[in-house]
């Protein structure tokens, strides 16, 4: 039977294509670019400005940039009894500790849920992003899974999280393909924790502490069979794409073929070596492909990119939130 989805293009898949067999043709090394920093934050600030579109490609880097990270002061902070209890280290690894009950397990994720997703990031990083896109054409793709973007205000019919949303379970049934909200959830397994809600509106740890678990009654099931629940995250081909995904993925190959031949910007944020068929190799070679294009790489000690489009690129290496205090300086 043909899925309905088989009708839309499907700008994942596309781009990986394309990524995967042009970035075989770049052989003659990377280029880590030219000129000094004050030089490419001015020429960063021009393309901005003058580019026809913008096509922002954002990973974790973004989000670190932003505050949201997985270990240290914050990590303590918020999950310093599982840490004591089991030995956990930070916040990714968590997820895939093997807890001893669902109980327990639930009662993380809860936490590693909601403060990765629904709160603001610590620093304003993604609004001051926004504010550079001010009156521009873009479209944003993003292995982030935190919902940053749309909750900076950027518009959701032109973000596209390949990876899944935090804020999102599938069941573990195979034939159940679509996904669930789980913020009424979240609420209420964060506050059967003990977690109490401070002047901000923002869940804290009170004085008396809190527990690690959650009621056995609130262990999330999938409303249409009762069966497990999982995040809607991608790590096997088990990941439901949902109707909202392909709409996403549909609207991102949409744009790309809008702007294809015009004066392109990719703008990459953030993106490390974990995924780069999904923006950075598709990125250069949609750079090469038209000669109108530029690509940009903004990324701490990890900026670089093929000497073949040297002449379309640059490269600032450095803080995602300090090179956007220094674009917006002149804005």
């Amino acid at each position: 039977m043909k899925n309905y989805y088989d009708e839309q293009p499907n700008g994942y898949l596309e781009t990986i294509r394309k990524g995967i067999a042009g970035v075989r043709s770049f052989r003659d090394g990377l280029s880590f670019g030219s000129g000094d920093h004050s030089d490419n934050i001015a020429r960063l600030r021009h393309e901005i400005e003058t580019a026809d579109a913008v096509v922002i490609g954002a990973g974790a880097g973004l989000s670190t940039s932003a505050g949201l990270t997985y270990s240290g002061e914050r990590f303590d902070r918020y999950f310093s009894d599982f840490k004591a209890k089991f030995g956990i280290q930070d916040i990714y690894s968590g997820g895939f500790f093997p807890f001893p009950d669902e109980e327990t397990r639930w009662a993380w994720w809860a936490r590693h849920i909601y403060y990765n997703r629904y709160i603001d990031a610590p620093k304003p990083v993604y609004r001051k992003l926004l504010t550079l896109m001010d009156g521009k054409n873009c479209f944003v793709i993003t292995t982030n899974v935190d919902h940053q973007f749309q909750r900076a205000g950027f518009d959701k019919e032109r973000l596209f999280y390949t990876q899944g949303d935090y804020g999102l379970f599938q069941s573990v049934n195979p034939n159940i393909r679509k996904t669930l909200d789980n913020e009424e959830w979240v609420m209420q397994a964060m506050a059967a924790q003990g977690f109490v809600r401070g002047a901000d509106g923002i869940f804290q740890i009170p004085e008396e502490g809190v527990v690690m678990m959650i009621p056995t009654a609130l262990i999330p099931k999938c409303p249409d069979d009762g069966s497990d629940v999982v995040m809607n995250l991608r790590s096997d081909d088990s990941f439901v794409e949902d109707e909202g995904w392909h709409r996403a993925s549909a609207a991102y190959a949409d744009f790309l073929r809008r702007y294809e031949k015009l004066y392109v910007l990719y703008l990459e944020i953030g993106v490390g070596a974990n995924t780069p068929v999904i923006i950075k190799y598709p990125f250069w070679v949609m750079t090469a492909e038209n000669p109108k294009a530029i690509y940009a790489c903004l990324n701490y000690d990890e900026a670089f990119f093929p000497k073949q489009i040297e002449k379309q690129s640059l490269c600032i290496d450095g803080d995602a939130g300090k090179i956007f205090d220094l674009l917006l300086a002149e804005k």
